[in-house]
């Protein structure tokens, strides 16, 4: 064994990325964590001097798999568009040595898209016919992609602000679903839908929650904006609230954090997480009121993720 760990840069990633099977990683790593085989500490800010910027590290151990590690995401202000950059450290449990150095920008979207992609196939009812999305950027693209074959989805819905004028963007959509619809609102987009993702970056809400039906199941995931929501706050006291991780989400997420603020909302009332939902130890939703699942992003699946990322890269070398 060597010492050297394995580096890849965005493209020899992205050349990987594709073949991953996430949902199986994802899967197996939130079963470890519902069985206590796997560690998720809480995300951590550390601030630059001089207002120079910050970087958030993301850590994870997975005990079963036999790795730990972190994820790096600085936030490097500069005069022009502040510098945003990811990188995965992945080390071994057992021997202690680096495995691989890995760029995290397209690993990034790609387990973001996974793990919401896992949530909607543990919480959306079977039935499931239609699907709305919200955002059109490769967050988007790779929810979409992620979450196509998950159900037998009869109309996709696509709505952004941005979208009706590019036609481009239209075009990258219609590559990827040929019968797809295009929503000139967000409300027209989720209305009727059966599940409404939201892939945004908006730090406020970005639908309506009036609109979501009984039975709806909305997801929603995190940006760098500072309390950042793309629901209602005070929705989620009309909601069945799930989360990818129960002892950390709370404490991050911008619309739980305002709901227990601003609209006694506690966070006593999560149905569950992701750990609890593969293993089976958390109720299902029921019947009649709408479901809403939050992903903040967690060290663990970038450490899932890397880790086959690994074992690719070793298949192919």
């Amino acid at each position: 064994m060597t010492d050297t760990p394995i580096i890849l840069n965005a493209d020899q990633v992205a050349e990987l990325a594709p073949r991953i099977d996430l949902a199986h990683e994802l899967r197996a790593m939130f079963a470890e964590l519902g069985q206590k085989q796997a560690v998720q500490p809480s995300q951590s800010v550390t601030l630059f001097p001089e207002d120079r910027g910050d970087f958030i590290t993301y850590l994870g151990a997975q005990g079963t798999a036999g790795v730990f590690g972190a994820k790096l995401s600085p936030y490097l202000v500069t005069k022009d568009a502040p510098i945003i950059t990811a990188w995965t450290l992945l080390m071994s449990m057992e021997t202690g040595q680096p495995l691989l150095l890995c760029d995290s920008g397209q690993l990034t979207t790609e387990r973001t898209a996974g793990t919401t992609a896992l949530a909607v196939d543990l919480l959306a009812p079977e039935s499931a016919k239609r699907l709305a999305i919200i955002g059109s950027g490769a967050v988007a693209q790779a929810h979409y992609r992620h979450a196509c074959k998950l159900r037998n989805w009869s109309s996709v819905t696509v709505y952004s602000r941005s979208l009706a004028e590019d036609i481009a963007a239209q075009d990258t959509w219609r590559a990827l679903a040929s019968d797809i619809q295009f929503a000139s609102s967000p409300e027209m987009a989720s209305d009727g839908a059966d599940v409404v993702m939201l892939c945004t970056s908006s730090g406020t809400p970005v639908i309506d929650t009036a609109t979501i039906g009984a039975n709806t199941l909305v997801t929603s995931i995190s940006t760098n904006v500072a309390q950042a929501h793309e629901v209602d706050p005070a929705w989620l006291n009309q909601a069945q609230v799930y989360c990818d991780a129960q002892a950390t989400t709370p404490d991050s997420a911008g619309e739980m954090v305002l709901a227990a603020r601003d609209h006694g909302w506690s966070k006593e009332a999560i149905m569950g997480d992701l750990a609890t939902l593969v293993t089976e130890t958390c109720p299902r939703p029921s019947q009649g009121k709408p479901v809403f699942f939050r992903s903040i992003g967690l060290g663990l699946e970038d450490i899932a993720a890397a880790k086959a990322l690994l074992s690719l890269a070793k298949q192919s070398s």
